[in-house]
């Protein structure tokens, strides 16, 4: 069975960086502040989140039929990924990751 094909992605986003072929833009939730207990925990306690907002797409995996296979997110998802996933980049000031589709774990409805 051959995979859809859905339209490219918008080839800028509002933060500037493109991601190419099978990689996503993603940008982490912020940290908890206050642990379950209701104590307020320092930078350097903070765990770094696995939670993110996907901001942008690349073109997809190519496909041996040469066609883009279709992605599993879209923008604006919140995902779970893996803790080592991606590549941490800085850019105007924000940090976002650059990762592949493979690294999200799952993604959070509701």
């Amino acid at each position: 069975m051959a995979a859809k094909t859905k339209a490219a992605p918008k080839k800028s986003t509002k933060v500037g960086i493109r991601p190419l072929g099978e990689r996503m833009l993603v940008q982490r939730v912020e940290a908890e502040a206050k642990s379950a207990g209701g104590i307020l925990l320092p930078e350097s306690a903070k765990e770094k989140p696995k939670e993110g907002i996907v901001i942008a797409l690349g073109e997809g995996r190519m496909l041996e039929s040469g066609e883009r296979a279709d992605w599993s997110v879209v923008v604006g998802d919140r995902v779970l990924f893996t803790s080592y996933g991606g590549t941490d980049v800085k850019y105007n000031g924000q940090e976002y990751l650059i990762m592949e589709e493979r690294d999200i774990l799952a993604v959070i409805q509701g």
